[in-house]
């Protein structure tokens, strides 16, 4: 498993959910093609996996 994992929003939350909407700001994806890079915890998994949909991830 890797340490960081790195992740962008690649389509936009309008039209979600409030839940999914406020999962994108807590992963810090606040505008179109963010790319955040965030150390690898279960919850960060967790967090993306919710919004799986929407990002694009990739392990560094």
């Amino acid at each position: 498993m890797a340490e960081t994992i790195t992740f962008t929003l690649v389509k936009s939350g309008i039209g979600s959910t409030k839940k999914i909407n406020a999962t994108l700001i807590g992963l810090g994806l606040t505008k179109m093609n963010k790319t955040v890079t965030r150390k690898d915890t279960p919850e960060m998994r967790g967090m993306l996996r919710k919004v799986s949909h929407l990002v694009r991830m990739e392990e560094v």
